[in-house]
């Protein structure tokens, strides 16, 4: 029976990889035909290559599709790309929606594999390559200085204990001090070193200047956000934005007697919730239609907090369509309708 496509589904751990090698048939069957396991280093990525190259058909296009767990894929898609083999990386919440419709009982690393196999032999997906940018350099600076200022914040509190004892001990307090100094400085050369990547690179200057155009986005929320989305680039649409930061709504509800409080899921990038956090509450401050917005959320359900999460998303669906789009934000350019009312 001819072969319409060929799948390496791969789970990805710190230590090793999991894969599943998958067809599509003729007559749209598919079978998982085999599974390996291979170490997440470079021996490994060599054994597994040599492995897949006696299961696959030469004249069949070969697709590898894995998640993109936090930073232990990257050596692997960097060699896959290296020697000329076809990637898909897939955000992990697409494949955990994929594996509730299977009815998986059991959760672990191979059925995760045999997973990613079927939803790559079952989809179009897209081919990944690596970008130039400097999308990683930008958030491992600003997850440095997030670290930097929870640090600063315990800090800061220690100090105040100290001060406030009827007697202290002084070199204590002063090595506090001195931590503090230390840990401004540092926050100053981490802001010193995005500037200058920005001024160095138009591209993403450029993209930083237009999400700084929207209320309350500054330089450092904007970078966050490039840097955690890797520019948007698996990102496909606002609603799949929104679930990646966590900032989707659940909500359970059954005949007449199961109705749950909904709920954002916060199942997604913290960073991104955070991120938007303080240019909401600007927004809502100094921008009338997000005022206007918040004060009629606030109306409905009289919860603060729920109609400041509805401006966060709002917010951040907006950084997606400016760099989408390549253009700027303008306050003109839609009124208050159906589509703000459904935040909520």
């Amino acid at each position: 029976m001819k072969i319409l496509k060929q799948v390496l589904g791969v789970d990805v751990a710190q230590k090793e990889l999991v894969v599943t090698f998958g067809k599509l048939n003729e007559d749209l069957s598919f079978e998982l035909s085999s599974r390996r396991t291979f170490a997440n280093k470079a021996t490994g990525f060599g054994a597994l290559l040599k492995w897949l190259r006696k299961q696959v058909t030469e004249e069949v296009l070969l697709q590898v599709v894995m998640e993109a767990t936090g930073i232990y894929h990257q050596k692997f898609a960097q060699f896959l790309y290296g020697n000329g083999v076809g990637l898909t990386i897939v955000l992990p919440n697409k494949i955990s929606n994929y594996m509730r419709t299977l009815q998986v009982k059991t959760v672990t690393d191979q059925t995760c594999a045999d997973a990613i196999c079927q939803f790559g032999l079952e989809r179009k997906l897209d081919t990944w390559s690596p970008s130039d940018s400097g999308y990683d350099f930008l958030r491992e600076l600003t997850r440095e200085r997030d670290q930097i200022v929870a640090e600063r914040v315990v800090i800061k509190n220690q100090i105040h204990a100290h001060q406030s004892k009827a007697v202290y001990n002084h070199t204590t307090l002063a090595r506090l001090e001195s931590r503090k100094k230390f840990l401004n400085q540092q926050e100053r050369e981490i802001k010193a070193e995005i500037s200058a990547y920005l001024q160095s690179n138009k591209s993403v200057g450029d993209q930083v200047e237009r999400l700084c155009t929207i209320p309350g986005v500054g330089e450092l929320t904007a970078v966050t956000i490039l840097g955690e989305t890797n520019g948007f680039e698996l990102i496909r649409s606002k609603k799949q934005l929104a679930s990646y930061a966590g900032l989707d709504v659940r909500e359970k509800q059954s005949g007449t007697s199961v109705k749950g409080k909904p709920r954002i899921s916060k199942q997604g990038n913290r960073y991104l919730r955070k991120a938007m956090h303080l240019p909401a509450l600007t927004a809502i401050r100094h921008e009338q239609r997000y005022k206007d917005m918040f004060t009629r959320l606030v109306s409905r359900h009289g919860i603060k907090m729920k109609a400041a999460v509805a401006i966060q998303r709002k917010l951040l669906e907006l950084t997606y369509v400016l760099v989408k789009n390549n253009t700027i934000y303008d306050s003109n350019y839609l009124p208050v309708n159906k589509e703000e009312r459904q935040l909520q």
